[in-house]
């Protein structure tokens, strides 16, 4: 069963194609990494992918329900996700438990099993010392890591992530790929992550989506290709 399935994607800015023919599909329980080099339209697919963006040709299909026959959700944490000014008033912990209101019930009563979340997802990015700090108070990379607590603890079946890593050093980002390696291979969770740091992710992820140029091609023109981790 597939949680996503790409068919014959392609996307333009305005008359330059930039995707060209892209399949692929997402299983439960999948790591999947999205490289290429700069340029590569990898950010544009995640968009496609997500609906932000409309494309050209092909389809974009999702499962309705997860692996439990629940209704699937999806948590998507975009690149560089630093825009709290420092007048924003919510406190660390406030913001990261947002994630726990499902939609269209913000004033739902968190109980212990949401607070729990939490927690883990504050701990898992290495933020929870700081969760009584205003948001806008952060660097920028603290601000990315609260944001992927957040998704964190929505607890979503599929992530999207869209270089995570941003702000992090070299024990933080290993440490945030065995969270992810363990969130799929140990609770079933579907992970498509847009990285350039693929020589660290050796042994982490299951399987490589490249966006690359055809031969003889202007350089915004991709088509995809895919190799199984080592």
């Amino acid at each position: 069963m597939s949680l996503l399935e790409v068919h014959d994607l392609s996307f333009y800015y305005d008359d330059e194609k930039v995707l060209d023919s892209i399949n692929f599909t997402i299983e439960p329980g999948e790591f999947v990494i999205l490289t290429g080099e700069n340029g590569a339209a990898k950010s544009t697919l995640i968009k496609n992918i997500l609906g932000l963006l409309n494309p050209a040709t092909g389809r974009v299909i999702y499962s309705k329900l997860n692996q439990f026959g629940e209704k699937l959700s999806i948590g998507y944490v975009p690149q560089n996700v630093t825009s709290f000014n420092a007048g924003f008033p919510s406190t660390v912990q406030k913001l990261v438990e947002s994630g726990r209101y499902p939609k269209g019930r913000w004033f739902k009563k968190l109980d212990d099993t949401d607070y729990e979340h939490v927690d883990r997802a504050l701990k898992s990015v290495g933020m929870d010392h700081l969760r009584d700090r205003k948001v806008g108070e952060l660097s920028g990379g603290q601000k990315q890591r609260i944001n992927l607590a957040r998704t964190f603890a929505m607890d979503p079946d599929f992530f999207v992530l869209d270089e995570p890593t941003t702000g992090m050093d070299v024990a933080s980002r290993k440490s945030f790929y065995k969270l992810l390696r363990h969130t799929s291979k140990v609770h079933g969770k579907a992970i498509l992550m847009v990285t350039h740091a693929d020589n660290e992710l050796d042994g982490f992820f299951d399987r490589e989506i490249r966006l690359v140029r055809e031969g003889g091609t202007p350089w915004s023109c991709f088509s995809m290709t895919s190799s199984n981790a080592h």
